[in-house]
């Protein structure tokens, strides 16, 4: 199996954060972090909640089997949506508004599909040609989405192996995960292996897996954790370690990084994946969230009126909508670049 010898993002994120050399979690970041969400919590209980997955306009409104497939597709091609030149992003116009990075990408989809283009069909993507998958991403801007031949080969891959195992759809593979959503990460990095996202730390194979395990949270998010949607070990999941919520979470306090890494992402240096301080600016990531999840349970237990449960799913929602709604703000704070397709 694909996660034979592998510590899980769990384990390896508390490795990882153990020994780091540059990017370090701040105790009193992360209590402050927390108490920050809880006040907002407070003033609106749906600031943390996973009915607000739908209610973005270009999210599924219908919890079925179109909806996961619609999801799958959407995070099988999930990754490397910065741009070089932050005045020319790769941008979509559909339902009356621009949208640029992983929402271009959800937006292409659904226009594709208003034109009855079945995008989202294992049978059609399996053996789709490039000449198609630029017609249907093609940009409103003069910049093309990133990394277009490995999104073309990450949809024959996934696309052949619903076909081949799951009658095309990833609503049969759901089914066969026992409503485990550990389980269901162990199929998808089994079967797929675009979804592979290990490194090697300290002579260790560390597995991040920002993308299967999204796929898996936005599943749980898109049902609202009922039918396809519904897992008994959800909190199992970590949060998704991309370049987005480490910049969040240093612009909150609760991680920071070392000068000299501070003054490489300033130089906006392109790193490589798999590099020592990108594992640790991901893994460390990870471990953050987890504790200001654990801080946030802790905080709450003393307010009888919030029963809301709390995991790193829903922090990881938010940290990431608030980064993208200040991003004004947060850009004070540079983000790691990397160009790959893990995340």
């Amino acid at each position: 199996m694909a996660s034979s010898g592998v510590l899980l993002p769990r384990a390896a994120a508390k490795f990882i954060a153990e020994k780091s050399r540059d990017v370090f979690i701040e105790k009193d970041g992360v209590h402050t972090t927390s108490a920050k969400l809880l006040e907002m919590l407070k003033k609106d209980p749906e600031t943390l909640n996973v009915s607000r997955w739908n209610l973005h306009v270009l999210n599924p409104k219908t919890a079925n089997e179109a909806a996961v497939n619609w999801v799958f597709v959407a995070d099988v091609l999930n990754f490397s949506f910065w741009s070089e030149n932050e005045s020319k992003k790769f941008m979509i116009r559909y339902s009356g508004q621009e949208w640029t990075g992983y929402w271009s990408l959800c937006a292409a989809m659904n226009r594709a599909l208003d034109n009855g283009v079945p995008i989202t069909s294992a049978k059609f993507y399996s053996s789709i040609s490039m000449e198609k998958l630029r017609e249907i991403f093609k940009s409103d801007s003069e910049t093309e989405m990133p990394m277009m031949e490995e999104r073309l080969l990450h949809l024959h891959e996934a696309g052949k192996v619903l076909n081949m195992k799951y009658n095309g759809s990833f609503a049969n593979m759901i089914k066969q995960s026992g409503k485990s959503a550990q389980k269901l990460v162990e199929m998808i990095v089994d079967d797929i292996p675009s979804f592979r996202d290990v490194a090697l730390f300290e002579n260790k194979s560390v597995a991040l897996y920002k993308r299967v395990q999204i796929l898996v949270a936005d599943t749980w998010a898109c049902c609202a954790g009922k039918g396809l949607g519904e897992f008994s070990d959800i909190d199992s999941i970590t949060m998704f370690a991309d370049y987005r919520i480490p910049q969040a979470l240093v612009w909150f306090g609760a991680m920071r990084y070392s000068d000299g890494l501070m003054e490489k992402l300033n130089k906006d240096c392109l790193m490589q994946n798999g590099e020592r301080q990108e594992v640790e600016i991901r893994g460390v990531s990870i471990h953050c969230v987890d504790l200001i999840v654990d801080e946030m349970n802790r905080l709450m237990a003393k307010e009888p009126t919030l029963t809301i449960p709390m995991n790193a799913v829903l922090v990881d929602h938010f940290l990431w909508d608030y980064r993208r709604d200040h991003e004004q703000e947060t850009k004070a704070i540079p983000f790691h670049k990397v160009r790959c397709v893990y995340y």
